[in-house]
């Protein structure tokens, strides 16, 4: 991955604080466990060319959602982690299936870097 010394903000929140950012800034209802927000692009992008930008991760949704899938907390962390680094990054798995796919094998790859021994993991989330 090809990218310059930049800054990154990491943000943690509870669900209704998440909630309320992805109204704000998503325009959609209810919590989500990570949102992304780039500063690099956009009309500007000479300002802070150093600074990537904010990740911000729902900690009792990331909490919850490793319960409910069977996964440790540190490991969806740090998933989640990649796939908000990801999207600063430029990556988007909203916008098509081939985007999706690209991100989701870079989120694998990535994510086994720092986990090797768990090559076999099959629940992946869906980001879709």
């Amino acid at each position: 991955m090809d990218c310059p010394k930049a800054e990154l903000s990491l943000t943690f929140v509870n669900d209704p604080a998440m909630a309320r950012l992805n109204r704000t800034i998503m325009q959609r209802r209810g919590t989500t466990n990570v949102i992304a927000l780039p500063q690099q692009g956009g009309p500007f992008p000479e300002v802070q060319p150093q600074i990537l930008g904010d990740v911000i991760i729902s900690l009792e949704a990331t909490q919850r959602q490793a319960w409910q899938q069977g996964w440790e907390f540190a490991e969806l962390f740090d998933l989640y982690l990649i796939h908000g680094i990801l999207h600063l990054l430029g990556y988007d798995h909203e916008t098509s299936e081939a985007a999706a796919q690209c991100m989701a094998v870079k989120t694998k790859e990535l994510f086994l870097l720092l986990y090797p021994e768990l090559k076999e993991v099959i629940a992946w989330p869906d980001w879709k």
